[in-house]
């Protein structure tokens, strides 16, 4: 097209909406989104023409299915767009993957609670084939309006290559990581203690407990001769072990294994003391009792000392028949009738009424977590086994190592680099108190754990259980399946290298693994971040990434965070109807330093809807006045200057993005385009288009061509939508910008 035929659009204001999903689906029929189907390089300034040698590939952290685009989102992609289309234009085969999380414990209590609202059945009552069935179908209905939402940000993502948690090609991965890990020795099944949902009626990992501050009392009683503390007097019933420090002088004339007799909660018992280590002479008395079945630190007391265990409460949050007359009630209603007991019988000391302590609550119910002991699935992070192949430094093929041990060299050789020192620490104090990972989920949407069980032979003939594990169902008679699935983390930590065709050896997985980059936000460096190095590190002997940037968490304008008691809830669809996805691309990204908070500001994205209304106005006045510009004439020595200045301000652009200080460079395009193109170039142009020299004419034409184009160019990764749309008018337009070569 040429320029001057274009210049018309230019005499409406912009309007984002009337060009944004049109432009969008046009890259999508380009098919430029697939490094695969990108152009040849044309000769630019970063090189010579021809084929892209090197390649640079992101996976895009996994949305919920059950979701809807957020502020984190909308930043999260924004950041990563960036990143893409900035690589694209560097002349790279850039890939961007796509998909979505199955967030198998989320979907499946949504789906069952609006079972139970329209149905009044619950999923015992449907079965589990059917509420599978219905959890499936609701998970492929919110994945459409997801993916539609992450479209309206303009994200340049490779949907041929989309993937989803629980599609076939993921499930037989899942599969296969299962199988290998079991084989090396690293998963198996045991009794330990895991944290309970009573609410969801299933395990949680340890990441995916909040803790939330609370004000409650703090019990003091008599046990025989000692003072113990707790906040829960309901777990007590089954105390039968008094344990202090061994060097504790206050206690020195008890012996460990000594019994003693006292009163308790339901009448006289026989107590052993317990002389370990591990007791804080510090805290309180400095003696305490255990509860091994509902207790971390008591279990692992329990467990080196071959101590008894007995279940207090059970999985519904209820006293069993241990606790007497109490049995069948909720913690919550017996609590303060065992404190009155124990206080008829003269054992409460004192009862602190202001004791500010964390309560662990479930992210996904909200109910409170009571740890119990569990036969469940485990990942072994400290058992030693061979690794056949290894590229990270510092780990030998075939040397001898374990888990733990592969997820600290990854980051302490640079193999993966996490410049961000205050997120190093964390990941390496979480790697040093890393517990092993229970996997398993009572719940039946998700990866069926690929165990199989039976007790009788094909003839039908009892014999001693038989387990069989792998990929496929067992042949024969008689086997039933675990009916638990696995954490939704172990799928989304082979994410890097399933969604590029893993275990199959595929062209993808050659050239883009390790993936280039990735920048999850902080609140997932434990949950994903380090599985996915965890998972990378066995099964291929690579990192995931070459490169972790952890971004920070979205928040109001006064820096709280968005939720629903607060009403302070942003859309992000709401404020690209408003200003356009540019606009709103831009308030996230300038001014928020990738890690820290980002404070949410409507009038920010206002701001550079007016800056995108600059640029077509500055569009229009160089087409109008310089669209038939000769490029093949010298500047003059004026004209040279603002070149010049151009190019430095691109330069360090360049170097900002290369180091993903994407805040920085989002910035410096905008106030040069604002300060320097608009504010000085162009006033300083009108007068020269109209009584200057035919050089002077000449020179400033191309002056004008040349700066918009590379501006466009520049901020092309920022603003995706305005920049191709002026593009489209360009006189040397020959394919999309999004394809264009970078001009440093």
């Amino acid at each position: 097209m040429g320029a001057m035929a274009d210049v018309e659009k230019f005499k409406k204001p912009y309007n984002p909406g009337a060009c944004e999903s049109a432009l969008y689906k046009r890259w999508e029929e380009s098919g430029y989104f697939n490094p695969d189907k990108l152009p040849p390089l044309r000769q630019g300034s970063e090189g010579q023409a021809g084929e892209r040698k090197e390649y640079f590939s992101i996976v895009l952290p996994p949305p919920n299915v059950t979701g809807i685009l957020h502020a984190g989102h909308a930043y999260e992609d924004s950041l990563q767009d960036i990143v893409v289309r900035f690589q694209r234009m560097r002349g790279k085969a850039a890939l961007w993957i796509p998909g979505t999380d199955s967030a198998a414990i989320s979907t499946q209590a949504r789906v069952e609670k609006n079972i139970q609202k329209e149905e009044g059945k619950t999923r015992h009552d449907l079965g589990r084939e059917e509420l599978v069935k219905r959890v499936y179908a609701f998970a492929k209905n919110s994945e459409e309006t997801i993916l539609g939402q992450v479209r309206r940000m303009g994200a340049s993502l490779d949907w041929s290559r989309y993937a989803y948690t629980l599609d076939l090609k993921r499930n037989r991965a899942v599969m296969t990581a299962f199988k290998r890990m079991y084989d090396a020795g690293l998963i198996y099944r045991g009794h330990r203690i895991v944290n309970w949902d009573p609410k969801g009626q299933t395990t949680i990992s340890d990441d995916e407990i909040v803790y939330q501050e609370e004000k409650g009392k703090f019990y003091y009683f008599k046990y025989g001769p000692f003072i113990i503390g707790t906040s829960r007097p309901e777990t007590k019933f089954g105390d039968k072990y008094v344990v202090m420090h061994p060097d504790d002088g206050r206690y020195a004339q008890y012996t460990d294994g000594q019994t003693i007799e006292l009163e308790w909660i339901n009448g006289p018992i026989t107590a052993t003391i317990i002389k370990d280590e591990s007791v804080d002479r510090e805290f309180g008395t400095g003696v305490m009792t255990i509860t091994p079945w509902h207790s971390q630190i008591d279990f692992e007391i329990a467990n080196r000392r071959e101590l008894d265990r007995e279940q207090i409460i059970d999985r519904y949050g209820k006293l069993l028949p241990i606790a007497g007359e109490f049995v069948g009630m909720k913690i919550a209603d017996a609590r303060e009738k065992i404190v009155e007991k124990l206080a008829s019988k003269g054992l409460v000391e004192k009862i602190d009424e202001e004791y500010l302590h964390n309560v662990a609550t479930s992210e996904r119910t909200g109910a409170i977590v009571e740890p119990q002991i569990m036969e469940q699935w485990f990942i072994a992070v400290d058992t030693p086994f061979t690794i056949p192949h290894s590229e990270i430094p510092g780990i030998e093929s075939g040397s001898t190592t374990t888990l733990k041990k592969l997820m600290m060299a990854a980051v302490e050789s640079g193999a993966v680099d996490m410049p961000q020192e205050g997120f190093r620490k964390t990941y390496f104090h979480w790697i040093e108190n890393l517990h092993d990972w229970c996997i398993s989920r009572q719940i039946w949407f998700g990866h069926r754990i690929p165990v199989w069980y039976r007790s009788v032979d094909d003839q039908g003939r009892p014999q001693e259980t038989e387990a069989y594990c792998d990929v496929e169902s067992p042949q024969g008679e008689h086997w039933q399946q675990d009916p638990d699935v696995l954490d939704t983390w172990f799928s989304s930590a082979l994410w890097t290298f399933s969604t590029l065709g893993w275990p199959e050896e595929t062209p993808d997985l050659k050239q883009f693994h390790p993936t280039s980059f990735m920048s999850p936000a902080y609140e997932i460096l434990q949950l994903w971040v380090s599985r996915m190095i965890l998972m990378s590190a066995f099964h291929l002997g690579q990192v995931p990434f070459k490169k972790v940037m952890i971004h920070g968490l979205v928040r109001a304008k006064d820096g709280r965070k968005f939720s629903k008691s607060l009403n302070n809830g942003v859309d992000p669809l709401d404020m690209i109807e408003k200003y356009g996805a540019d606009a709103l691309r831009m308030g996230l990204v300038v001014g928020s330093a990738i890690g820290s908070d980002v404070k949410f500001d409507e009038q920010k994205i206002k701001g550079y809807k007016l800056f995108a209304n600059k640029l077509w106005n500055i569009a229009r006045f160089v087409l109008e006045n310089a669209g038939d510009a000769d490029m093949n004439i010298l500047y003059t020595a004026r004209d040279a200057e603002y070149r010049e200045q151009f190019d430095a301000i691109a330069f360090d652009i360049t170097n900002d993005l290369e180091e993903y200080r994407i805040y920085l460079a989002a910035e410096k395009i905008y106030h040069y385009i604002w300060d320097v193109f608009a504010s000085s170039l162009l006033e300083d142009s009108k007068p020269i288009v109209k009584t200057g020299t035919l050089e002077e004419v000449a020179s400033r034409k191309k002056l004008l061509i040349s700066i918009l184009t590379d501006s466009l160019k520049v901020l092309h990764p920022f603003m995706p939508f305005v920049t191709e749309e002026i593009w489209d008018a360009m006189p040397a337009r020959t394919d999309f910008l999004m394809v264009e070569r970078w001009p440093v």
